[in-house]
């Protein structure tokens, strides 16, 4: 199988071994123990697989789950696959809230999606309560089950909703990683994202900027004084989001580089004097 997903994979072995192991349900270490023990019933299923993932399909997608920030989450069709890179808001974050972590923080993220960034921050930062906000049910549901499943109810909640209506703020921290591919591009995508991310998820408009002009006059609504928030942008938005940001009232913004180099996220604060509502 390894050999057959030559082409598909930038780790072809390392995803046959992982695909093996949950066709069969067992561990990768059983498969280095005993590479010859029979798949029995299993078989059929490495078949399936295999067959998913020359399609196109992504490992994440086969196997329902995601590693974010070193959590395991269960990921659906309605949902976002997070990548490495939304790593960096998290990274971002934390960085500037260092020296305050232990905090009573409130924190948003809009569009929750599968509740990354809600669960990964939540966990990070031990008196924060968060809310993660989704306009799709069906992303909200499985943010739902991955903050039970981290054990995160108490302290983390999931509401169904566009952007900041009917919420009151202020939150300390606001994030998110909204659709942000312009329209047009959405076809030239690979296909792992463009036939299994979901269009809600991905689509920005015409020119990939229409969330972040629905969503930075909220933060500057919702945003505490001394609150912070970062977004994830596409590569080459990072000036065209901060102008915008900026004529919202937001100030100090600044860019912090993905592991490839990338303007990948834009934070900042309130302006000083700023009014909000």
């Amino acid at each position: 199988m390894a050999r057959a997903m030559q082409g598909v994979a930038k780790e072809p072995a390392r995803e046959a071994r992982l695909l093996l192991a949950a066709a069969g349900a067992l561990k990768t270490s059983d498969l280095v123990g005993a590479p010859e023990a029979p798949l029995g019933a299993a078989a059929q299923r490495v078949s399936v697989f295999a067959a998913r993932r020359l399609a196109g399909e992504p490992l994440s997608r086969i196997l329902g789950r995601r590693e974010f920030w070193s959590l395991s989450l269960a990921i659906s069709p309605d949902a976002l696959d997070p990548r490495p890179e939304t790593e960096t808001i998290v990274e971002a974050a934390l960085a500037e809230l260092a020296a305050r972590r232990g905090e009573p923080f409130a924190l948003l993220d809009f569009g929750v999606g599968s509740g990354a960034l809600l669960c990964a921050l939540v966990s990070e930062l031990p008196a924060a309560r968060g809310i993660g906000v989704d306009v799709s049910e069906g992303a909200a549901k499985v943010a739902r089950a991955n903050v039970e499943a981290l054990g995160l109810t108490s302290r983390a909640e999931i509401r169904l909703g566009d952007w900041g209506a009917g919420l009151d703020g202020p939150f300390d921290l606001i994030v998110a990683n909204p659709p942000y591919v312009r329209s047009g591009d959405i076809a030239d995508l690979p296909r792992e994202v463009r036939e299994h991310d979901p269009r809600l998820a991905l689509d920005g408009g015409e020119d990939g900027l229409d969330a972040y002009r629905a969503l930075l006059p909220q933060i500057a609504r919702l945003l505490a004084p001394e609150g912070r928030f970062f977004l994830e942008v596409g590569a080459g938005q990072a000036e065209a989001v901060m102008t915008i940001a900026a004529a919202t009232g937001l100030a100090d913004l600044a860019t912090f580089p993905d592991l490839a180099g990338v303007a990948r996220v834009v934070g900042g604060r309130l302006r000083e004097g700023a009014r909000r509502g």
